[in-house]
């Protein structure tokens, strides 16, 4: 009857891994698998906890760095909420310089200042966000391609 008790923390486990996604909780549910496979072989309750978390640490340590490798190799990294936003286009709204400035960027007004202290950008400029310093986007030039003839080549 205690093998219900290690397969219900399994499944407890199973669900938690639903939520967070990192295979951490999936690792434990494997444990609590072997602890319900010890039990029914008889082993006494001492012994079940050791075979479960000797077996959780194996998964842990072992098997889980090469399934988030494989997880990574296949599914492409993206980034979302302000480190989606670097290297992204701007628009300036207020003087923008060291000190402080507006840019409009996803839609939205965000304070902003510039890389350096030498780089001032006049309303309606065209900027690309370098980083996010809390609720401060700092710009700095964009960089325009030519195609021989200095006629601008729009970026892809």
């Amino acid at each position: 009857m205690g093998w219900l008790w290690w397969l219900g923390g399994a499944m407890l486990l199973g669900v938690l891994e639903m939520f967070s996604l990192d295979l951490i909780f999936l690792m434990l549910a494997s444990g609590a698998l072997v602890g319900a496979g010890a039990n029914a072989l008889g082993a006494p309750l001492p012994v079940q906890i050791i075979a479960a978390a000797v077996a959780s640490l194996l998964m842990l340590f072992a098997l889980r760095p090469f399934l988030l490798r494989q997880l990574r190799a296949r599914t492409a990294l993206v980034e979302t909420n302000s480190a989606a936003l670097v290297g992204r286009a701007a628009v300036v709204v207020a003087p923008t310089d060291l000190t402080g400035g507006r840019v409009k960027l996803a839609g939205e007004v965000w304070s902003a200042r510039t890389a350096d202290e030498r780089s001032t950008f006049p309303a309606g400029a065209e900027v690309r966000v370098a980083r996010i310093d809390g609720a401060t986007a700092v710009v700095e030039p964009v960089e325009r391609r030519t195609n021989g003839d200095d006629r601008p080549v729009d970026a892809a």
